[in-house]
Parts: structure tokens; sequence; C-alpha cells
């Protein structure tokens, strides 16, 4: 069976553990959360002068990022279409969807190195309430200890989301990723109502007679017709356009056979101590060929050696902020987007060896040679360290 690592986080949604990195996907502290206020929020997205929306999301991973904005963009769709006594009417939502004339066009290309991963992830529970035990699903003393025992739910993705989402993912699910989804050992870590709904979606597309099976004709006429989740987001698609592709494999092949532009970058792959292939100037600067003029990427890392390595590609780049805390950075090819600047400490750091980027300038080189070369330029380099910076910046 494929290896699948789960945990609870502690806003109740599900982190992963890979063990190949020796790394978590996502923060104790919640991976709803960090993906809603690194990606989302921080992004302020201004839906009504921009009907149309290009988004490009490296290391997918179990979609986070993609669900979470789909989640916010719908808030947008539902709190627009229809207010009552400045009080949002649900049911009256659901009928005006239909009727509205206005169009929106959101394309997402999501790239990923694991296609199990990237399919399961309409299927990922994200509101879980959990206690101290059986947080994960395998045995692992630091992540044990990292959890807590109370669960904070900041963030609830609607069913729709998910709708949308597998109708997009459904034919590239194999067995692999079905044998661990429908696996009793991870039952409660993934969403028995999309399970269901899968396997009733799966029946649909089979060209068979569906009296040669009434129980699953009956299933299929509930979930289509008569559920709620499904007529929600069947009239969604009545209001906007949803085109999600999905690209597994190296993202920096993808990237450079990939001709499009987008307004909006995800990039959230491992930390660079790991995976320094997605964090060097070369990748940057392919990026920044794929960036629109007024797009923005948006990052959680704030190393010195990542900003410098936007800045040195072109980018402007400024801080990723949410609620006055910095959470990662942002970065433009329009300098007024920036609205956190970097400040003079920053600022300096990235003058130090800290600052001292990754290469890859043939765009096909291994992680351990990435960081190898990267070392001998650190240990070779005449700049200052960052410790002597820091001190010296702390007593001026």
């Amino acid at each position: 069976m494929y290896e699948f690592y789960p945990y609870f986080t502690n806003d109740g949604s599900t982190g992963l553990y890979s063990p190949e990195d020796d790394d978590i996907y996502h923060s104790a502290f919640g991976a709803l959360t960090e993906a809603y206020e690194k990606f989302i929020l921080p992004a302020e997205f201004d839906f009504k002068n921009n009907s149309e929306i290009q988004i490009l999301d490296l290391c997918f991973g179990i979609g986070y990022n993609t669900k979470s904005f789909l989640n916010y963009f719908l808030d947008f769709l539902y709190n627009e279409t229809i207010h009552t006594n400045n009080s949002f009417d649900k049911n009256k939502c659901i009928e005006k969807i239909v009727t509205d004339n206005k169009k929106y066009k959101i394309s997402i290309h999501a790239v990923d190195k694991d296609k199990n991963l990237a399919c399961m992830s309409p299927f990922i529970v994200t509101d879980k309430k959990i206690s101290n035990k059986n947080r994960c699903g395998f045995k692992n003393a630091k992540i044990e200890k990292m959890l807590s025992g109370k669960t904070k739910i900041n963030y609830k993705l609607k069913k729709e989301v998910n709708i949308l989402l597998l109708k997009k993912l459904a034919e590239k699910i194999q067995k692999d990723t079905e044998d661990v989804i429908f696996s009793k050992e991870y039952s409660e870590f993934f969403d028995s109502f999309m399970k269901r709904y899968y396997e009733f979606f799966k029946y649909e597309r089979i060209q068979k007679h569906p009296l040669r099976n009434l129980s699953a004709f009956l299933h299929n006429i509930y979930y289509l017709h008569i559920s709620t989740c499904n007529k929600k987001a069947m009239k969604c698609l009545k209001l906007f356009d949803f085109d999600f592709r999905l690209s597994i494999g190296d993202a920096r092949q993808i990237i450079l056979d990939d001709k499009n532009t987008y307004n909006y970058i995800f990039l959230d792959a491992f930390t660079p101590a790991k995976c320094p292939c997605l964090w060097t100037l070369d990748f940057f600067k392919q990026l920044y060929h794929r960036l629109d003029d007024n797009g923005m990427i948006l990052t959680y890392s704030n190393s010195a050696s990542i900003r410098n390595a936007f800045q040195e590609a072109g980018f402007f780049i400024g801080k990723n902020s949410f609620n006055g805390k910095s959470n990662g950075t942002v970065a433009v090819k329009n300098k007024s987007l920036i609205k956190n600047e970097l400040s003079e400490f920053d600022l300096g750091l990235l003058k130090t060896k800290a600052g001292i980027f990754y290469r890859d300038e043939n765009l096909n080189a291994l992680n351990d040679s990435i960081i190898a070369a990267h070392k001998i330029e650190v240990e070779n380099s005449h700049l200052k360290s960052s410790s002597k910076f820091i001190k010296e910046f702390s007593k001026s």
C-alpha cells in the first residue's frame, strides 16, 4: 500500500509528515489556518476589479492553498449575490446564483511530484474536534510532542469546494489512492461524505444501465439531484468558470514547458534546507517570466537567502503579513503592490552570508549537490556573518 503519514493539527485539519525529507508538510498550529494566513488573506484578492484570475500552486500537496482560495472566493460570491436586510440568506443565495449574469473565470495550475497526495485532496478532513489521544496515524514522538490537546477551528471549508475539486480530479484517482482513502486504518482522516460522493460519482461515469444496481441508482439520484451541497456546487459553476489542471513531476521542468502567465503564484515547497531546488535564483528567474506585471508571489519563507534570490531575479520584495505578523515573503514586479516593506534589519541581512542564495543553472541539479555547492560558496565568502551583523545592529 502507498505510504501515508497523517496527523491532526491543532486547528482540526490534517497535516502530513514526509519520511523522505524527515519534515512536516504543515505546522502543528494548523494546516488550514496556515494556508489562509500565509497565502490567502495577505494576497487581498480584489475580485470585483479582477474577474479573471490565474493561479500557479507550486507544491500542491493535499491542496490546502487551492482549497482555501476557492473557499475564500465562494464567500465572496455568496455575499455578493444576495443580502437580505444586510444579512446573508443562504437559501435565497442558491436560487439567486442561477440568475446572476456576472461571470468570473478562475484557472488554477497545481504542480506536485506526488499524484496520490494530490488526488486525496478532496477527501481530507479539515475540521476534526480532537483530544490528546490518537492525534497521529503513525508513531512519531517528535510530532506528537508538538501537538496540543485543544482544538481551535479558525476556518471551515465548504463542502462545495471539495465537490468542485473532486470533479476535476476523479479521473486521475488510481487504485493506490483509493486503497488509502477507503482504508479503515486512516478512516478518521478522510471525510465520509466525500467518500460516498466519490463512489457515486465513480459509478455514474461507468456506462451501465442503472437498473442493474438499484441501490447505486438511488444513491446517484440523491447525491446528484437532491444533495444541497451538490446543488450549490453546480449552481456556483453557473456563476464562474473553473479550470483546474494538475501537473505531476519536477516543478522546474514543468515551469520551463509552461508558457502561461499567472496573477498569483503560491510557492509552498519544503524548507530550502531540505528542498533547495525550488528556491534557487535560477528557478526564480523562470517564475519572473511566468508572473503577470501586476502579479504576486506569496511564500511562507522569511529566509534572507530566499529574499535575496528574489531580488536578484528582478523582483521587488516585501513582507507577507497578516494581522501585523510577518508570515513570509511577497515578490512582485510592480513595486506599488508592496504594502509591508522590509526593515533596515531585514535588508541588512541580505548583504551577509545568510543572504547567499542557492544556484541551479541548468535547473536539473539534485538537492544534495545544490546544498553542497551553496555550503562551499558560503565558506569561501568574505561577506560578514549574520551573527556578527546581528550583534553590531543591536548595538547601533
